[in-house]
């Protein structure tokens, strides 16, 4: 079975005032994605049908599963007429790793830990990145979620979804992917970015949501020490990200963004506002 187009026309009628109209919307597709390790269901989630082998390694990449796509001997994405499944089969030295990371998610794309099973697993401990990672001019930083947006054809269609790009000084987006779920468009973004053999450290994530503490654990464990938004972040999230040793920009639109953490990574011209 094929998988489904990542979009789907709806009808509806648009009411404006005392007018009304019959209209065709493009909606994003959402369905079940079933992470199967060695015939063992891990996790399922809700997620746009699109960039899946992306999906599941950096799923892998992120949750600590594996820690090179290497290590993952073969990868299928099979679907069937209720979802989608990622098989996968992993080296025999990473099943600790996996069954220390066991999750069962069956919920909503707006959180990204649903299901873990203990404390533990929810505050793991973050590489340090500090001294890692490029200096950027304040006017990269400030036109990252701008640049971002001529990558993002599938929300240009639906208005329904986030993004996850990947930014080098220099030469702006060079990787985005996108999703439903602002965790899945970052694995999906991460996955694509280990399947080409690219450096999280040459660069900047730049993401179209809010930074929530799983967006931090997920790109410091990519090796991202500079993590850019066009939203803010929670405190814990920001916490996080200090003792990470990543540079936290957010409200980054148009020409200015807050820097909230790690600033050596911010090019000297920038002066201080009284």
């Amino acid at each position: 079975m094929n998988l489904p187009d990542p979009t789907t026309q709806a009808p509806a009628t648009h009411v404006r005032a005392a007018s009304r109209a019959d209209v065709t919307r493009t909606l994003p597709e959402e369905m079940a994605v079933a992470m199967v390790y060695g015939g063992s269901t891990q996790a399922v989630m809700m997620a746009t049908p699109a960039d899946l082998e992306d999906f599941a390694v950096g799923f892998s990449l992120t949750e600590g599963i594996v820690t090179d796509p290497a290590q993952i001997e073969r990868l299928e994405v099979l679907a069937h007429p209720r979802g989608v499944e990622a098989q996968m089969w992993i080296a025999d030295d990473r099943t600790d790793a996996l069954a220390a990371r066991r999750r069962f998610m069956a919920g909503p794309v707006g959180c990204g830990l649903c299901g873990i099973d203990s404390l533990e697993e929810a505050v793991r401990a973050l590489p340090d990145l500090s001294g890692a990672g490029p200096v950027l001019d304040a006017s990269q930083i400030a036109r990252a979620t701008d640049d971002l947006r001529g990558w993002q054809p599938l929300h240009d269609r639906t208005r329904a979804v986030h993004a996850a790009g990947f930014m080098i000084p220099g030469r702006g987006i060079v990787l985005a992917r996108e999703d439903v779920g602002r965790h899945n468009a970052l694995d999906k973004l991460i996955g694509a970015m280990a399947r080409q053999g690219m450096d999280a450290g040459q660069g900047a994530f730049v993401l179209t949501s809010r930074v929530s503490v799983e967006m931090v654990q997920k790109c410091a464990l990519a090796g991202g020490a500079v993590l850019i938004a066009v939203s803010a972040p929670t405190a814990h999230a920001l916490r996080l990200a200090q003792g990470a040793g990543i540079t936290l920009a957010a409200f980054a639109r148009g020409e200015g963004f807050d820097l909230f953490s790690h600033p050596e990574r911010l090019r000297a011209e920038v002066s201080d506002v009284a």
